[in-house]
């Protein structure tokens, strides 16, 4: 069950994001997620306006809207929204895609691959990973050393993804990356 873009069934839903609830017969968009009261495992969706989506996640709503075969009403406001540079979020910190590349702000963080540090000011490639803090699990960075993230994420065109969910990256952390990857 991938993340949906579909029309709202009912107007019983809320969205994730703005809290407001959702129409009827509006499209919105469906963000994949555990269902901690299945006893199998299996899967349910967090809601959230079209708009709003757009403006939270919007790699996974640039999928999604790639998988929808019918027509999106305001398209070209919904395609400006997309093309936005990231708005910060409450914690300081901007909504970047995953994965994405940065220099190390601290020493303190662990590459998950090989679990040596992260040496201050180095690149270091951000994946996403699940937590689990005891009472739920959330969703979060996870770093990585250049060159162990090819290995550990499998993907051979991990560059390119980086260089889509990052258009403002400097040629020179582009450079350094490409040399480590």
């Amino acid at each position: 069950m991938p993340d949906t873009i579909e029309e709202s069934k009912s107007n019983r839903a809320t969205c994730r994001t703005c809290k407001q609830k959702i129409d009827k017969g509006v499209l919105r968009f469906g963000e994949e997620t555990v269902n901690t009261f299945s006893s199998d495992g299996g899967s349910s969706y967090f809601w959230h306006h079209l708009e709003c989506a757009a403006g939270k996640v919007p790699a996974k709503v640039k999928t999604a809207m790639a998988n929808f075969s019918g027509a999106i009403p305001d398209r070209e406001k919904l395609d400006a929204i997309l093309a936005a540079p990231p708005k910060a979020s409450a914690k300081g910190g901007a909504k970047a895609a995953f994965p994405y590349a940065e220099r190390a702000s601290t020493s303190r963080s662990k590459c998950l691959q090989c679990d040596e540090a992260i040496e201050k000011g180095t690149m270091r490639v951000a994946v996403e990973r699940e937590v689990d803090t005891g009472s739920f699990t959330t969703t979060g960075p996870g770093y990585l050393h250049p060159a162990c993230a090819a290995e550990y994420t499998g993907d051979d065109a991990l560059i390119e993804k980086i260089k889509t969910n990052m258009p403002t990256i400097s040629q020179e952390d582009l450079a350094a990356l490409g040399a480590e990857l």
